[in-house]
Order: structure tokens, then sequence, then C-alpha cells
């Protein structure tokens, strides 16, 4: 099949393109950046075969060219967007733009050329609801939108939504949970387990919020599971894709600790967050179902790994005492 990622950079996205071209597909991907196997639009020094697009989705003159230069596409995974609840307050004019803006250009595509999409949505749209976050919860119950980034990603969901009415367009809509792992680098605004690790292996110190619960959901398994859905595709689902161990993240802090040998002075404990969900308890039993979803390690594991990475990334000195096994 012919598959485009955008966002194919992007943490998420750059270990999908990877699994969809493993499993035999053509795989384009596009994201806001140059690279060296990116097609040269207006040049006649193109690469015979490229693989890649600069483009910013939420530039419709920039999307649509994609489309007409690299396509046509059977499958679409729209992983491009702007991520995180902070990186949403202080960049909001850039994640309004690409989020709401961007996804209803890739919609708009969609509704003219019949690709099929997955859109990547966020469990910020759970806001704080207390019980078991079910899929279905965000139909029976009205949610309160906790941030910007929140209200992007359930704008998002109703854009395909109305598309799918209105037009017959074939969705499926993801909600990422805490992913993590090796392939996430860090920035101040990426996810807490990466902010922690990172962290403590260069001795910086960190804030742990406490009350907050999280499942963390390894990089690898939220890859292969997406992956899955171009196999087993149902327009108009929504997937929880999580973890299966539900941690505190003084937990979280306690394990990172231990995995890298900080010293836990570098640890300062406060209050609970405003305006952050408390508790985050999903239920992926959906995913599992239709799309086989795996939790391949623990907590601790999947950390340790992940720590080991990053000191190769970033050429740190292993403190812990030794890599994973």
């Amino acid at each position: 099949m012919n598959i485009l990622v955008t966002g194919g950079v992007g943490t998420v996205g750059a270990g999908l393109v990877k699994e969809l071209r493993g499993r035999g597909h053509h795989v384009i991907s596009c994201d806001i950046s140059h690279q060296h196997d990116e097609v040269g639009f207006s040049l006649r020094t193109d690469l015979e075969r490229p693989l890649y697009a600069r483009c910013d989705v939420g530039e419709f003159r920039q999307v649509e060219r994609v489309f007409e230069r690299m396509g046509p596409f059977d499958y679409v995974y729209h992983c491009a967007a702007e991520f995180g609840r902070w990186n949403g307050e202080d960049f909001y004019e850039t994640l309004w733009r690409s989020n709401a803006v961007g996804t209803k250009n890739i919609i708009r595509l969609q509704e003219r050329l019949k690709f099929r999409l997955v859109h990547f949505s966020s469990s910020e749209v759970y806001g704080d609801w207390p019980e078991l976050m079910a899929e279905a919860v965000m139909d029976e119950y009205e949610i309160k939108q906790m941030n910007d980034y929140a209200m992007t990603k359930w704008v998002n969901e109703m854009q395909v939504r109305n598309s799918a009415i209105q037009y017959g367009t074939e969705s499926v809509v993801v909600r990422l949970f805490n992913t993590y792992g090796p392939g996430e680098y860090y920035s101040p605004y990426r996810s807490v387990n990466c902010r922690f690790l990172y962290c403590a292996l260069t001795d910086q110190p960190f804030t742990v919020f406490r009350g907050h619960h999280r499942t963390s959901t390894y990089l690898a398994d939220t890859v292969r599971t997406a992956a899955n859905i171009s196999e087993n595709f149902k327009p108009g689902e929504t997937y929880n894709i999580g973890g299966v161990s539900h941690h505190s993240i003084e937990e979280l802090a306690e394990v990172v600790l231990k995995v890298t040998g900080a010293d836990p002075k570098l640890v300062e404990f406060r209050e609970s967050e405003i305006l952050t969900t408390k508790i985050k308890k999903v239920d992926i039993s959906k995913a599992v179902r239709d799309l086989n979803h795996k939790n391949s390690y623990g907590l601790e594991e999947g950390m340790r790994i992940t720590a080991d990475w990053m000191r190769g990334v970033y050429n740190l000195p292993n403190k812990a005492g030794g890599a994973a096994n």
C-alpha cells in the first residue's frame, strides 16, 4: 500500500515510518524541517525516488502539493501536530494553526481524494474524568477541556466526525496515553518520563507534582498497534492506546532515580499542578481486541532501556551500574 505519514520526523511519526516500511508498504513522510531524502519540488536535482517532503500542514498549498506530486495514497497517518499542554500555552498561535487548520487541510483533501485517515488524538480530551477512561465516555458525557492542547485535539475529533457524516470519509481516531521510549528526544515539552530521565541523567533538578497518576506506554508498542490499523481498518472507530501499569508520578520519579543512579536531591516535590488531570486510568480493551495491542515492558524495564538509549544518544556516563539485560 501507499501510505503518507504526516509529522514523520516526530516521535511517533518516525517510528511509524520505520514500522510500516518494515511491513513492505511504500511510505512517504512529511514534516516541517528539511531532510536529506526530501523532494526538491522546483529543482532538477531531485532524488530518483524521494521519500520525504517538507510540508507545513497548516498551509493548504504545501499539503496539496505533497498529494499531487507524491500520491496517491491509500492511507494517511496524520501525526503532525503541536504536542503538549505547556507547549500549547507557550506557542498557542502555532498550536491552533497546526492542529486545527492543519487537520482541516488534511480532511479537505480526504474529501476529494477518498484516502483512509488515521488521526492521532490525545488522552487530554478526557479532561479530569475521574473514572475509567473508555472511548465511549466522550460520547456520553460533556467533558471540560483543561487546556488549549486538549481543546485542539477535541476540535480535531469533531472535524473528523463531521466530515464522515457530511462527505462519507473513512477515518479512525487514536487517543495516545503518555507514550515514552527510545526515539523520544528530550525537550522541556516532551513526556514526563522523557523529561525526568533526561534531567536525572544530566544532573539537573526536576519537579514532581504530588497526587497525579498515569499509565505509561512504551513507544514501540504504540507504533506497532497504530500500524496494525492499516490491516484491520474499521471506519468510525476510536481507540485508546495506553499502558497497563498504573502508577503515581512519585513512583515514576523513584524508578527514574533507580535506573539512572541520580542523586535524590535533584527531585523537588510540590503539590498537584493546576489544570492538570489528577488520575488517568485507561481502558485499552478495544485496542487489544481489534489491533492486538500489547505492552512489552513493565515501567522499570522500559525506563531502563530508555535510559540506556539516552546515554548513547547524548553521550552520557552510566551511573546506574550497568546496561539493561
